[in-house]
């Protein structure tokens, strides 16, 4: 993996967002996945991510209602401690939540919900 300003971009913001289990799985790649290691951290967190568009508040919000949308549990609950850590307050999760519920439909936004409860509760956030 070549190291530039794009990957360390990323992986500094993936720790900035997720702590130290941001990185964990990208210093445990092997040779198998360190391509999507790689991916992920240039091209999602060190390309968009970084890009000044858009601040990381407003980002983390528009991540939790897509994946709302494609009913992704496991990425929400790490999505839902990004946006905390970018600022995202419970009440404003609680909005963006409702929100999607109304758009995607009651089957995937109640399951969110509970995903969303969980992580909030996990981060003592709740």
């Amino acid at each position: 993996m070549k190291k530039d300003d794009s990957y360390e971009r990323g992986r500094a913001m993936r720790f900035d967002m997720f702590g130290e289990p941001g990185v964990r799985s990208l210093d445990a790649s092997d040779d198998f996945n360190e391509p999507l290691q790689d991916l992920v951290t240039r091209m999602c967190f060190g390309d968009v991510w970084s890009r000044d568009g858009l601040d990381r508040k407003t980002r983390s919000m528009l991540t939790i209602a897509i994946l709302v949308g494609q009913s992704r549990p496991d990425q929400l609950r790490n999505h839902i401690n990004g946006a905390l850590a970018n600022g995202v307050t419970k009440d404003e999760i609680r909005e963006i939540l409702l929100h999607a519920t109304i758009y995607v439909g009651l089957p995937a936004g109640t399951d969110s919900w509970r995903h969303a409860r969980e992580a909030l509760q996990d981060a003592d956030a709740y």
